[in-house]
């Protein structure tokens, strides 16, 4: 994976642990992420998930590859039947009451985006950008924060 991974970043008015819990609490990734069956913030564990882009369904396969307690979480990005490999890392930033989320996405030039639209990196800069400036934003908007 060395080609430029997709970055994004987002602060969010909210504490650490609170953002943390919302990327890493089954209960609370289902009302914001994907419906994913069952999640845990440890290492080896696996989860898969559909997801849908123009008409068609993806079936995610993903594998927690490293966990740092209420700082980071990265796990693997594959697509049921297509080739390819990538990583999503989530990392937290505490700015006071405040935090800055750092998305980072590798990998997703080993994707077929030329035969496949919705593997160009367009598709993922919409689709992060989607949920960290309204899902996550929306749903944290949305947590009674405790301290």
């Amino acid at each position: 994976m060395s080609a430029t991974p997709l970055i994004t970043e987002r602060v969010y008015d909210a504490p650490a642990n609170t953002v943390w819990d919302a990327l890493t609490q089954i209960d609370q990734l289902r009302k914001w992420y994907f419906q994913l069956d069952d999640f845990k913030a440890e290492p080896g564990f696996k989860f898969t998930f559909t997801g849908k882009d123009n008409g068609n369904v993806y079936i995610h396969l993903c594998e927690v590859k490293e966990v740092i307690p209420g700082r980071k979480i990265t796990y693997s990005w594959v697509y049921e039947g297509y080739p390819g490999y990538s990583e999503v890392s989530w990392e937290l930033f505490p700015e006071g009451n405040k935090t800055k989320v750092l998305l980072t996405h590798r990998g997703l030039e080993s994707f077929n985006a030329i035969d496949n639209p919705s593997f160009q990196i367009s598709s993922f800069q919409r689709g992060w950008g989607y949920f960290l400036n309204e899902a996550l934003l929306k749903y944290l908007d949305g947590v009674t924060v405790t301290q």
